[in-house]
């Protein structure tokens, strides 16, 4: 499972980016809960999930071609830097009690535009740190095991921290945590090719790019399936602080133990996924997952026992994470390799660019029939989509290697 920590590079990557994503974590239930706290309205709840992941949606593709175009490591640390600057902006705030949920909003969205380079590159990058192209499969699940852990321990340290110092020091732990990662990266020793700069203008790469992501139609359509699921089923984590206070009279501790449970189902299947010996079932993973997240959310919506609930949200969590890091290792192994940052920048923008919309859509549904129905119609449309991204490979994209026999093959 942990082959990929035999390269240096990866290992400092992944111990860096450890302890700074608890710190994300953190900040990131904070804001949720700060956000609720000061407003009670679950239309803001999403709304500033709106603002930090919208850039996600326009800019990935720019950004896919910028980093095929420059050195992808410099990019990084530059990314870093100013995330460490934006986190400090918002840990003076809440410190000193500026409580302006405007500026929070404001904030949101710089880091919004800075992560839509930032994990684009990444994970681009991640193949330079892994010499051994069979075991970047296992960097990718090792990678989202980490963001998982970092899942379940952030928000469990959050809810005992929102509850005892306050507020202000989960801002200021994240600023802190970003301290380690931008050690662990200037210790690593690693050489990006660089594309050389190209004649064509950047607007014509990124027209090569819809081109190639359009024509490779087993990319586009998990992109499809990727992008539906973000729209429609992922944004329901945006409306759990209502669920831990409204429905079940919780606190900031209840809060955390929502988002411990569903990374705590993520990081199981980021388990299973790194335990994996080949990619070749991927897109049997992707399809399966897809019926277990809409289940699993469909169910949460309908129960009243807040042990159920939390099982539930494991259950969902083996999902999501599943679906996203199958479709995430079957682009990285298989699209080309001058195509591999837009290719990328395309999967993160069906992804985290597509989320922002759909918090804003299930926050204002929210508000007007209600949390519980909301989620259970959110539950619905995951099983419909994945029951209809089979009845598209089996019955509408014919017959041959793409038949029911095909399917199963991969």
């Amino acid at each position: 499972m942990f082959r990929s920590l035999k390269y240096r590079n990866f290992k400092l990557f992944f111990y860096g980016q450890s302890i700074s994503l608890m710190g994300t974590w953190m900040q990131k239930t904070a804001v949720a809960w700060l956000v609720y706290r000061l407003t009670g309205s679950a239309f803001l709840l999403g709304l500033v999930t709106f603002v930090s992941l919208i850039p996600s949606l326009i800019l990935p593709p720019y950004a896919g071609s910028f980093i095929d175009r420059h050195d992808r490591f410099k990019t990084l640390v530059n990314t870093q830097i100013i995330s460490m600057i934006q986190a400090f902006a918002l840990a003076a705030m809440i410190y000193f009690k500026f409580y302006s949920i405007t500026g929070i909003i404001f904030l949101s969205l710089v880091q919004g535009v800075v992560n839509a380079f930032d994990v684009t590159c990444r994970q681009s990058l991640m193949i330079d740190m892994v010499d051994d192209p069979a075991d970047l499969p296992n960097a990718i699940a090792l990678n989202s095991s980490m963001t998982n852990l970092a899942r379940i321990v952030g928000p469990a340290i959050a809810g005992v921290v929102l509850s005892t110092l306050g507020e202000d020091f989960c801002f200021v732990s994240n600023f802190l945590s970003y301290i380690p990662v931008l050690i662990c990266l200037y210790l690593m020793r690693i050489n990006t090719s660089v594309t050389e700069r190209p004649e064509k203008k950047i607007w014509v790469e990124l027209r090569e790019g819809f081109s190639y992501i359009s024509s490779e139609k087993e990319l586009s359509s998990l992109i499809v399936l990727l992008a539906i699921s973000s729209m429609f089923v992922i944004p329901f984590n945006t409306l759990m602080p209502i669920f831990a206070k409204d429905l079940f009279h919780g606190t900031a501790k209840t809060f955390s133990l929502f988002e411990s449970a569903i990374g705590l189902g993520a990081l199981i299947s980021a388990v299973y996924l790194a335990n994996l010996k080949t990619s070749e079932n991927l897109i049997k993973i992707a399809i399966v997952a897809c019926l277990l997240f809409g289940a699993g959310i469909l169910l949460l919506s309908l129960t009243r026992f807040l042990p159920a609930s939390l099982f539930f949200m494991v259950l969902s969590g083996v999902g999501m994470m599943a679906q996203t890091s199958a479709i995430n290792t079957y682009i990285q192994t298989h699209a080309a390799p001058n195509m591999r940052g837009r290719a990328i920048s395309y999967y993160i923008m069906a992804y985290q660019g597509v989320i922002p919309v759909g918090s804003l859509l299930v926050g204002a549904l929210a508000e007007v029939v209600g949390a519980k129905t909301t989620v259970a119609i959110e539950g619905i449309i995951g099983i419909v989509a994945a029951i209809g991204f089979v009845y598209y490979r089996v019955y509408v994209r014919g017959s041959g290697r793409l038949s029911l026999a095909g399917m199963r093959a991969k």
